[in-house]
C-alpha cells in the first residue's frame, strides 16, 4: 500500500500548512501552488524533464491555468524554465513539493490501512497533507509510525 507516484487529485483545502509551507505563506503560495509543485515534483521522478503540457495533463487543467500557475511559481522563486522551457523546482520549490508529497503518501497509506477505499483515500490524503501543521504532522509520524 506504499504511495505511488500517480495522477494527482486537485485538492479544495485552503487552509496552509506550517514549517516549509509557511515560508511558502508569506509568499502567497496557496494549496493549489502546493499542488502544481507536487505535479511538478512527481513528473520529474518519471520522466526527469517537465513541460507545462504534461502538467496540464496530469492534473486534468487547462494550459491557460498552468501558464498562470508557472508565472506565480517562478515571480516567488519557486520554480524555473530553463532553455528548453522545461519546469525546474528550485531549492525551496522543491523542498515545499517533496514535503507535501511526503504528507500525501503518508495520509494515504494510514487511510488505506484504516481501511478506506484507495479512491477515496487518494482525494482525502489531498485534503489532508495541506492542512495539518507541520507539528502535528512530525507527532503523528512519531506516534502511529511510517
Amino acid at each position: 500500500h506504499r504511495c505511488q507516484l500517480r495522477r494527482h487529485c486537485i485538492c479544495s483545502c485552503e487552509i496552509m500548512s506550517s514549517g516549509a509551507a509557511e515560508a511558502a505563506a508569506k509568499q502567497k503560495l496557496h494549496s493549489s501552488g502546493e499542488d502544481y509543485l507536487k505535479a511538478i515534483f512527481i513528473l520529474e521522478v518519471q520522466h526527469s524533464s517537465v513541460r507545462s503540457v504534461e502538467v496540464a495533463e496530469y492534473m486534468d487543467v487547462s494550459k491557460a491555468s498552468v501558464s498562470h500557475a508557472v508565472a506565480l511559481l517562478k515571480k516567488n522563486g519557486f520554480l524555473k524554465m530553463n532553455q528548453d522551457y522545461d519546469l525546474v523546482l528550485t531549492d525551496s520549490g522543491r523542498a515545499i513539493a517533496s514535503s507535501i508529497y511526503e504528507r500525501h503518501c503518508y495520509f494515504k497509506d494510514k487511510l488505506i490501512s484504516a481501511g478506506i477505499a484507495p479512491e477515496t483515500a487518494e482525494i482525502e490524503a489531498c485534503r489532508l497533507e495541506h492542512c495539518v501543521s507541520e507539528e502535528s504532522f512530525h507527532k503523528l509520524r512519531k506516534t502511529y509510525g511510517d
